[in-house]
């Protein structure tokens, strides 16, 4: 912050609501008076033009109504006004006023009255030029050298440079290059045309070169007829700053030499008339304006650059020499002589404020109050301390990292499915081949017994599962009193129905598995009354069900033995009934008060099946790398070509294309159908990922059945075999898998202490092929057939201690993440064509909500 102020001469706010810009405010002896006096320009992007001559009675004072000269409607928005040489004949100065679609030369004129208020002055149209395009901005100067008089050209939005010679129009050009259009200014002394355009890069044309360059009304011309007429436009001179410029200034104050100021985002940059540097300072803030002006000191500049901290800075060259603070971020500054006080300061903000001041070291009447001290009770300070510490203390003992356990009756959560489905389906898509998708309505409730601060709802489901809403926010639960961010976990199921119907059994299938049980089995009308036909009465021991899309699978429960099979002409469409029927099991005998209800699973493992769909998912990934390393060498041909071609058109002497046209035309024809197939390579990669994930729920649950595992040991294996909600190229499926099953088998599945010496890599790439991980697997499967135990703490499983390799740190993590987020099920499809269910283990449900 600025030690000094600057000092308020003259200000006004102008209109109501009104905007401006850089080029609204100009400075100028408008109307030619004798006293050589400046007047205040001032025009608003909502058509007024406004001309103050202040006269202050005392610093400080507001607008007066005598200070107001002129205000005209003039209709159009007023993008740039600029004074000079502009009507023939005379060397008067006259107005110019730029809008969107016009340029328009005023004279200014006063007429003296008897008394002060009787002083009137009005604006007379000299001449209008009427653009064919929308204009930018505008500069002016004596182009070509010319004495007596000033040109202008105005640079439109699509990069055309318009040269008027006063009433006339002269002619136009288009910027090589051109994308947006940039600041504009002219250098008298090299009589050239100085921007900065899109390419970040400030440019130098020559108005000789501009005069003699193709017409731009000729560009609807042949290729031809353009390659043999007119030259080309060509840069004088390029510098790259790296960055926009806001504004541009050329500055002589003697006849040796002159300076090109141009103000970046982040820098300032001072060149010489060839284009090098000759200084440029680094900027700490933004800057919104700025200003050169002339030095006492020989060979030096003084600029006024504005920030958007309300600073204006005054810099001799790189020296900063002054700052002051001003009452508005101002968007254009100018320095003039106003009432015989020479260089007052004028500044005009965006939204209308105008300010005329000076620097100044006014004295301030202000005065800082005396500090009371006080001495220091280290004795009350040591017992403070001892208090917090002994809160700190507790806290740590008492609670981790989500305390979920002291304040659990703070807020309830409990959730109601409705149990018939929407009469107007909401799914996105309603239709999933001949099957209509339905929808359910979820209700959830909130109930706090405490205040709460911004308590936030979160429904999660996996794709293709959608949600109308996700998230929710409550802002009016104020405040929570530890100040320690809690969860709240609900969990319920969603119907069957939403995902499968009713179908007709089939007595064959390519796969099947049986559950065993130790009670009678259960008539299946009562585990899925749901999905009981009227008419038939054998499906109290066979029931089948058709999924969304036409996959089928098929429930037999045995008349003799404690037996279920589930048949299906697909493997992974096994684990959602066998998952749906277990639950459904362990309810019906919860209600009926049996304790020691349990399955098993005692077949034989089908990893060949399993294997299967790794080698489809793993042959996918390769064929997606390779269609991409294709698709990027046809792109970088496809750049090539366009690159000859372009040389070739741009050449003055035309020359055969070489057939360059008809292997361009072949190329992205390739590129094309690249891009399509990575497109489907994509979408088969994502089917054939969802398959491989039932197809891993479903082995990770015939595991936990087949050795009796507890609910920790399967949330182990869900970390090892799902540690991914999506697979990319970058980071797969098989290499985290295969990384998390080594870690365990060098761990707490490991046979000697020489296993654990072996250090996994820490970096996971693509595997060459899945022979290592169907391997890995398979010595899983092994091993805990012979009696290992499943735990994150290699204590149980070795006789001394080790580390654990850095390689695979994230398996506890891992452990955390997917008992939170996978900890219920959530209906996946298999394929674009049918549905499947996501489980991990038995007891938990199909959907989530977390709220905090």
């Amino acid at each position: 912050m600025s030690l000094f102020k600057a000092r308020d001469w003259w200000s006004t706010i102008l209109g109501d609501k009104e905007e401006f810009d850089q080029g609204c405010l100009c400075l100028a002896n408008v109307d030619n008076s004798g006293n050589g006096q400046d007047k205040i320009i001032v025009g608003s992007f909502m058509g007024y033009l406004r001309i103050f001559s202040p006269h202050p009675a005392k610093t400080g004072d507001g607008a007066q109504a005598e200070d107001l000269l002129l205000e005209v409607d003039l209709r159009d928005p007023v993008l740039q006004v600029e004074v000079g040489k502009f009507v023939s004949g005379t060397e008067m100065l006259h107005l110019a006023v730029l809008h969107s679609r016009k340029l328009c030369v005023y004279s200014v004129s006063g007429t003296l009255g008897n008394v002060e208020h009787g002083n009137q002055y009005q604006m007379k149209l000299m001449y209008e030029h009427n653009l064919q395009r929308t204009a930018c901005n505008m500069t002016y100067g004596s182009f070509g050298g010319i004495k007596g008089r000033d040109l202008i050209c105005i640079q439109s939005m699509d990069g055309m440079l318009m040269v008027f010679e006063q009433e006339s129009y002269a002619f136009g050009r288009f910027l090589p290059g051109f994308l947006l259009p940039g600041p504009l200014a002219y250098s008298s002394r090299t009589d050239s045309f100085i921007t900065v355009s899109s390419c970040r890069q400030v440019e130098s044309y020559k108005y000789q070169v501009l005069a003699f360059a193709t017409d731009a009304d000729k560009r609807q011309e042949t290729e031809q007829q353009k390659l043999g007429s007119g030259k080309r436009l060509v840069v004088d001179w390029t510098l790259n700053i790296g960055e926009q410029a806001l504004d541009i200034c050329i500055v002589s104050f003697n006849q040796s030499a002159s300076s090109v100021f141009v103000l970046g985002e982040r820098n300032f940059f001072c060149l010489k008339d060839n284009g090098q540097i000759r200084f440029m300072k680094k900027l700490d803030w933004s800057p919104s304006c700025f200003l050169p002006y002339c030095s006492v000191s020989e060979g030096t500049i003084n600029t006024l650059i504005a920030n958007h901290n309300n600073m204006l800075h005054i810099y001799q060259d790189v020296t900063l020499k002054w700052a002051t603070q001003l009452p508005h971020i101002p968007v254009a500054v100018r320095v003039g002589c106003l009432h015989d006080l020479k260089g007052v300061i004028v500044t005009l903000s965006d939204d209308g404020h105008l300010q005329c001041s000076y620097l100044g070291t006014d004295p301030s009447l202000f005065q800082a109050p005396n500090v009371e001290s006080r001495e220091l009770n280290y004795d009350e300070l040591d017992v403070e301390m001892k208090e917090l510490q002994k809160i700190i203390k507790d806290i740590n003992k008492s609670q981790g990292v989500w305390p979920m356990t002291e304040r659990e009756d703070d807020l309830n959560v409990s959730v109601v499915v409705s149990p018939n489905f929407d009469s107007v389906s909401q799914a996105t898509d309603v239709e999933v081949g001949t099957d209509l998708v339905p929808s359910v309505t979820v209700k959830v409730m909130l109930q706090n017994r405490v205040i709460l601060q911004k308590a936030k709802l979160s429904v999660y489901v996996q794709p293709p599962l959608e949600l109308t809403c996700d998230q929710f926010t409550f802002e009016f639960m104020n405040r929570n009193p530890d100040g320690i961010p809690r969860v709240i976990q609900c969990k319920f199921r969603l119907p069957l129905k939403l995902i499968c119907l009713p179908g007709q059994p089939s007595k064959t299938a390519s796969h099947k598995i049986t559950i065993d049980t130790n009670k009678s089995p259960v008539s299946l009308l009562s585990l899925f009354p749901g999905f009981a036909s009227q008419s038939d009465d054998d499906q109290v021991n066979v029931m089948g069900f058709h999924f969304l899309g036409g996959a089928r699978v098929t429930l037999l429960a045995s008349k003799t033995s404690q037996r279920y099979r589930i048949q299906s002409e697909q493997f992974e469409d096994l684990w959602l009934i066998t998952n749906e029927l277990i639950l459904r099991l362990q309810e019906y005998f919860e209600k009926q008060g049996v304790k020691d209800f349990a399955c098993s699973f005692s077949g034989s493992m089908p990893l060949q099946e399993y294997f299967e769909l790794i080698d489809h998912h793993f042959e996918l990934r390769i064929n997606g790398e390779k269609l991409e390393e294709l698709l990027s060498e046809r792109a970088v041909q496809f750049r090539a070509i366009q690159r000859r071609l372009l040389a070739r058109f741009k050449d003055k002497t035309p020359a055969p294309l070489q057939h360059l046209d008809t292997l361009l035309d072949g190329t992205y024809k390739q590129v094309i159908a690249l891009a399509d197939a990575v497109e489907e390579n994509q979408g088969n990669l994502f089917q054939s990922f969802t398959r491989l994930k039932s197809a891993t729920h479903l082995v990770i649950l015939l595991i936990g059945l087949w050795q009796k595992l507890s609910a920790d040991q399967v949330a182990i294996l869900e970390a090892a075999f799902l540690p991914l909600q999506e697979d990319t190229q970058e980071l797969g499926w098989e290499e985290t898998v295969d990384a998390a099953i080594s870690h365990l088998l060098k761990t707490c599945l490991s046979k000697s202490s020489k296993e654990q010496a072996l250090n996994l890599n820490s970096q996971l790439n693509i595997p060459k092929d899945t022979s290592q991980l169907k391997k890995h697997i398979t010595l899983l499967c092994d091993r805990l057939a012979k009696g290992g135990r499943l735990c994150l703490s290699t204590d149980a499983a070795a006789p001394q201690t080790m580390v654990m390799p850095g390689g695979c740190t994230t398996i506890p993590e891992s452990d955390l993440e997917e008992r939170s987020v996978e900890q219920d099920s959530t209906e996946l499809f298999t394929n674009r064509r049918h549905l499947t269910a996501e489980t991990p283990r038995p007891e938990v449900s199909p959907l989530q909500g977390v709220s905090e």
